[in-house]
């Protein structure tokens, strides 16, 4: 390696003949002191990232310009679109080893309205000279397919140009139609999105084959979130936290083992009676702190603790019981093809320190007048069918809801009620605190919830799975099967 002066900037020089960049990117100057020449000759050609300024998306702009006015001659004058000017609106570029544009893509919400989780990818080009072997088209798209869930989209569609549809399918892309832009003939291509489908598959596939020999539950009751004692009016509900989260957010795990035993109870239309705790801590002040944060909730909700059992010099540990009481359990697969879908959820609150993405706190700051009035919403409606909206999160639920009943679901996705700023594929399979799905009858009056948010958003239909339907009115698939395997109730 040799170094020069070049008009006052040190550069650097390799025995090849490039160069580097500025003394801007030391470790390729490191490497180069060193004598690490084989780490230097296995170095990217370009790199990927989110265009930061003025200069880099009118390199872009001009990129797009030459290729798809002047080489391509689909546009006249210039290629900007109403996505252009969309302030959410993305932009991806490619830079090769000296820091110049070499292509990018723009990706952003398909609607001018709020966004559903509803992505579109396009204007998507590479520089002349970075064609062919480099792989730069193929990185910018793979890189905006990551980008794209990791912002929460359930739906991320493209429309290409017939020429590029192998690319795209190599890369795992699904043709959708044929389509039109700008005269030529291009395709709609989607991203397969299975983030729902593999929470379900994690959280509840394997029920099915597991408890089949148990055969849990009464007839019309299979899967429900609480168990009819037979003979009885009481029903029971069981739950344990992630001994992971009881290690690391005792008062929290504590709090949450009451609010899901009592949403459980609260699905089936009981009044709850009374709780019993099972507790393991590695000490005493550990378990002081999960019962602490239990005994809050348990006062929240205006629930006693009946009893339970404490050990000590164990891994962490923590299940609750919750018994009530109701003579008209509400099934979760009561519902029937043609029957309505409803979400009532109570949207207030934040997502748990620690937790963004997966844990709405919802109940921590409410009254125990508005956790009582939200969680007897059940028991005053009546629906046909009812879940509380479990680890499978919402579609997944509703997919279990729709398993039980014999049937299949669409859910409406611009209707589902969503806190702001909160993404839809955050909110589709976050758990998310109060949360119930219901089924009845489209003329069936909402839930008495108080604070809470009720909207119909989506109907039983003939079939399995559950889809997901769009303002524009295609269905993509959210749960394609079955979701626990344990059958109709």
């Amino acid at each position: 390696m040799q170094r020069a002066e070049d008009g006052g900037r040190v550069i650097s020089v390799y025995l090849d003949g490039s160069t580097a960049p500025p003394v801007t990117d030391a470790p390729v100057d490191i490497l180069a002191l060193l004598g690490d020449r084989s780490t230097l000759a296995r170095r990217p050609a370009f790199h990927i990232e989110q265009a930061s300024g003025p200069a880099e998306s009118t390199a872009y702009h001009r990129l797009r310009r030459d290729a798809f006015v002047h080489e391509q001659g689909l546009f006249t004058g210039h290629d900007l679109d109403e996505r252009d000017a969309d302030a959410r609106t993305l932009v991806l570029i490619a830079k090769d080893r000296a820091g110049a544009v070499i292509g990018g893509v723009r990706l952003g919400p398909a609607g001018d309205g709020p966004d559903l989780g509803w992505w579109a990818g396009g204007r998507l080009v590479v520089a002349p000279g970075a064609r062919g072997p480099h792989g730069v088209g193929a990185a910018l798209v793979r890189a905006a397919c990551a980008r794209a869930e990791s912002e929460g989209v359930l739906r991320f569609d493209a429309t290409v140009q017939t020429r590029n549809e192998v690319l795209f399918k190599r890369l795992g892309w699904r043709r959708v139609r044929e389509t039109t832009v700008a005269g030529a003939p291009h395709v709609l291509m989607r991203w397969p999105i299975g983030r729902i489908a593999a929470q379900a598959a994690a959280t509840k596939a394997p029920l099915g084959p597991l408890l089949g020999s148990l055969a849990p539950g009464p007839r019309g009751f299979v899967g429900d979130d609480g168990a009819p004692v037979p003979g009885t009016d009481v029903i029971a509900a069981c739950d344990a936290i992630v001994p992971s989260m009881v290690e690391r957010d005792p008062e929290w795990a504590g709090w949450c083992s009451v609010l899901v035993n009592v949403n459980d109870l609260a699905a089936m239309g009981a009044s709850p009676l009374g709780l019993l705790d099972a507790v393991g801590a590695k000490d005493a002040a550990h378990a002081a702190r999960i019962l602490a944060g239990l005994g809050r909730a348990a006062r929240a909700y205006g629930v006693p603790v009946l009893g339970g059992h404490t050990q000590l010099g164990v891994p962490a540990a923590l299940s609750v019981t919750a018994l009530g009481r109701t003579d008209r359990p509400v099934p979760g697969g009561g519902g029937r093809p043609g029957h309505a879908v409803r979400l009532t959820a109570d949207l207030g609150g934040s997502w748990r320190a620690g937790y963004r993405g997966r844990q709405w706190d919802s109940s921590s700051h409410r009254r125990t007048d508005e956790l009582r009035t939200m969680t007897g919403a059940v028991a005053a409606a009546r629906p046909a069918a009812a879940k509380d909206v479990s680890m499978a999160g919402i579609a997944g639920t509703l997919g279990m809801l729709a398993e039980a009943s014999g049937c299949a679901a669409v859910l409406d996705v611009a209707a589902v009620p969503r806190p702001r700023a909160v993404t839809m594929g955050d909110w589709m399979t976050c758990f998310p605190g109060f949360a119930m799905l219901t089924a009845d009858a489209p003329d069936a009056p909402p839930l008495p919830a108080g604070p809470a948010t009720s909207a119909v958003c989506g109907e039983l239909t003939v079939g399995r799975g559950v889809g997901l339907r769009w303002p524009d009115g295609e269905i993509t698939d959210a749960v394609t099967s079955t979701v626990t395997g344990m059958g109709t109730a």
